[in-house]
């Protein structure tokens, strides 16, 4: 008989998902089964992922935020995520250690998935975070970091490149990992 609760989950994904999150089996299962009831296809689309995602930041607009964390671990480009893509992505936005959320990180802010991340394209993730921050915390940022531009100049001057340079994965974690001032120029956290 055996554990029935994962038998849904198959005990590779379930072996995995233990070893690489900090997800406990029965919350795996949990994932699951909630999982399996919200996308009986066993996957989730991303018109359905940025609805989920939404209800996360429900005084902000979260659509193009959510938008480029679907597309960032979307690894097959299927246009979709499995319950593994799914699980994944919610441990490295949510529990993760720096350093995976760091590469993490990288592959949000590479838009056009070439390797390599640039101003622009700072500019544009800076831009979707500040479309999660509630207008009644706006006024609280600092000086240098309250408007999308600002905070994309500040996180690019982390990296000493010029303007139409571009910032490799290697670069972009070594300018990253011990700089606390920068990792949260990177992300949102809510103060509620």
């Amino acid at each position: 008989m055996g554990n029935s609760r994962s038998g849904a989950v198959s005990k590779e994904i379930l072996e995995e998902l233990k070893m690489n999150t900090k997800f406990t089996e029965m919350e795996i299962v949990q994932w699951y089964e909630d999982f399996q009831k919200q996308c009986p296809s066993g996957r989730i689309s991303k018109e359905d992922f940025e609805g989920i995602y939404s209800r996360f930041f429900p005084d902000s607009s979260a659509q193009t935020y959510a938008h480029h964390v679907f597309r960032s671990f979307d690894t097959n480009d299927d246009g979709t995520l499995d319950f593994k893509e799914y699980i994944i992505a919610l441990h490295l936005t949510s529990t993760g250690k720096t350093a995976r959320k760091l590469e993490w990180a990288f592959s949000l802010f590479d838009v056009d998935k070439n390797g390599y991340i640039t101003k622009a394209e700072v500019r544009e993730i800076c831009a979707a975070i500040f479309k999660l921050i509630p207008a009644e915390e706006l006024a609280g940022l600092p000086s240098d970091e309250s408007t999308p531009d600002k905070r994309a100049d500040k996180l690019w001057s982390c990296f000493d490149k010029g303007e139409d340079d571009r910032v490799a994965e290697a670069e972009f974690l070594a300018g990253l990992v011990d700089n606390d001032a920068a990792l949260q120029l990177i992300q949102y956290q809510p103060t509620k």
